[in-house]
C-alpha cells in the first residue's frame, strides 16, 4: 500500500504539471514544471521525502529502460539522421566537454572558498 501512496503522490504531481504545461504558453516541457513543483514541495516541507523515497528509487532503477523506445526510432528514421549525423555528434561533444569544464571549475572555486571560510 506505501508503493500505491508514494506512487499515487508522483503521478498527482505529474498531471499538475502536465496542467500547467498546457495552460501555460511558455515552451518548458511539463517534466520540468514536475521537478520544480516536487522540488518546492520536497522543500517546504509538504511533502516528506520518506513520502516518495522508494518509489523514486525504483523509477531511476528502472530510467534505462524508458529510453528504449526512443533508441529503436532512431533505426527507422535513420535516413533523416544520416545528413545531420556529423554536425551532432560535434555538438554533442563540444558541449559535453564544456558541461565538463564549466562543472569542474565551479567545483574546484566552492571547494577553494570553502576551504578558505573553514580556516
Amino acid at each position: 500500500m506505501k508503493y500505491v501512496f508514494q506512487f499515487g503522490l508522483i503521478l498527482v504531481i505529474t498531471f499538475f504539471a502536465e496542467l500547467i504545461y498546457k495552460y501555460l504558453p511558455l515552451p518548458i516541457p511539463a517534466s520540468i514544471y514536475g521537478l520544480i513543483i516536487m522540488l518546492a514541495l520536497l522543500m517546504t516541507g509538504i511533502i516528506k521525502l520518506e513520502w516518495v523515497k522508494e518509489s523514486a528509487k525504483y523509477l531511476i532503477l528502472i530510467m534505462p529502460l524508458m529510453f528504449i523506445p526512443a533508441g529503436a526510432k532512431l533505426i527507422t528514421v535513420q535516413d533523416m539522421i544520416i545528413p545531420v549525423l556529423l554536425p551532432v555528434l560535434f555538438t554533442i561533444v563540444v558541449t559535453t566537454v564544456a558541461v565538463m569544464v564549466v562543472s569542474g571549475r565551479v567545483t574546484q572555486f566552492i571547494i577553494k572558498r570553502d576551504s578558505q571560510n573553514d580556516k
